[in-house]
């Protein structure tokens, strides 16, 4: 709104023409963090005592570590105000042409709809099972199904392109493989909804989802930066120079239009950020399943829509070490009779094992930090 504002109808009057510094998406990308971490760090306080006004406290496991038996009623769906601050920012300073942008929007907010249905059943009724299961997956499937039908079969991009899975640390134009569309769509639609359940997993302990949730925003901003922008470089191919973009100069895919989406990343990332100053250990807020959800929903779109869903393994690196603890924890149980860790997600292994919280949280942090760095390794790495 605000970039269709400045730079469309005020930059033209006399005297207002340095708002059309706001073309530059670099300037956007700015404002938009800025913003979204404005919204979410001012707004936290009020947010935070309307939910223990109302009483909406988190509902702990019976079964969970005894020491997390103290943050029961700690105020939850705080989650509510990350989608807030990060639509809001993000339709402030997008291209509100762009389908990229409305689509991983929609997507993140109908999940975050899911998740929030979620939170109010485990609050109402007091038990920490909330929503059916089979309901809320079939739900998530459906969200995310009908967005990956959409995407793939408008004509957004090629379908050679559209369809196509860039292998890491190759040169994109040399190869890649060619998905049909019938089963590129159930790929996409299960990495979205995939990652959205990494992302609730790993929401237990306090801040440690947000944090690498924030930096997986920032990660994939890059991506999509680059992957869209229409910077040309001049480079010398043998005798010749030659004009290319930034991204066929890194061997990658060039996606007309999906810059704008390093928009939306950005306002993730201070939304995200905003919020882990309420998060932190000791949490004043939880965000829910209306946060994690929604989050993580985002991260599978942004690894679809910029064509990295192989390197989302390594970007989100930390969800998927949590999703595979669950998987290996009832697996051997169910086979061996026998539990492989204490207790699944790994996180609260460590918990029984002795280890403090805030160890635990900082060090996740910082393998999701080495996981994001090596990930934005692979664009040299060809």
């Amino acid at each position: 709104m605000l970039f269709h504002l400045f730079y469309d109808v005020l930059s033209g009057i006399d005297g207002l023409g340095f708002l059309r510094v706001f073309r530059y998406l670099s300037t956007r990308i700015l404002a938009a963090a800025i913003t979204s971490l404005s919204m979410s760090f001012l707004m936290g306080p009020w947010f935070i005592d309307r939910l223990r006004s109302r009483q909406i406290g988190q509902v702990i496991r019976s079964d969970g570590p005894e020491s997390h038996q103290s943050k029961a009623g700690t105020p939850t769906m705080g989650g509510s105000l990350i989608l807030f601050a990060l639509a809001s920012s993000t339709l402030l300073w997008c291209d509100l042409s762009n389908r990229y942008v409305w689509l991983t929007l929609l997507v993140t907010i109908g999940f975050g709809i899911i998740g929030f249905a979620d939170d109010y059943l485990k609050i109402t009724k007091k038990n920490s099972k909330g929503l059916s299961g089979k309901i809320r997956l079939a739900a998530e499937f459906l969200i995310a199904g009908s967005a990956m039908t959409f995407f793939f079969s408008s004509n957004t991009l090629p379908s050679e392109l559209a369809l196509s899975l860039q292998l890491p640390f190759t040169n994109f134009y040399d190869n890649h493989w060619i998905v049909p569309i019938w089963l590129y769509v159930p790929f996409a639609t299960v990495v979205v909804v995939g990652t959205a359940n990494a992302v609730n997993l790993t929401d237990g302990l306090d801040g440690l989802a947000i944090a690498p949730a924030a930096i997986n925003a920032a990660t994939f901003m890059i991506f999509a930066y680059i992957a869209g922008v229409q910077t040309t470089l001049l480079v010398q191919v043998g005798g010749d120079v030659q004009a290319v973009n930034l991204a066929e100069y890194l061997h990658i895919a060039h996606l007309p239009g999906s810059a704008e989406l390093a928009i939306f990343c950005a306002s993730m990332f201070g939304a995200g950020i905003g919020f882990l100053w309420y998060n932190t250990y000791p949490a004043s807020v939880f965000m829910g399943d209306v946060g994690a959800l929604g989050l993580g929903a985002a991260i599978g779109m942004l690894a679809v829509l910029t064509k990295n869903e192989l390197v989302l393994l390594l970007v989100g690196g930390l969800f998927v070490f949590e999703t595979l603890s669950v998987i290996i924890q009832v697996g051997s149980y169910k086979m061996r009779k026998k539990r492989v860790f204490r207790m699944a997600p790994i996180h609260h292994h460590f918990e029984l094992k002795g280890w403090e919280e805030p160890k635990i949280i900082v060090r996740f942090w910082l393998i999701s930090i080495m996981l994001a760095l090596m990930a934005l390794g692979t664009l040299k790495l060809r």
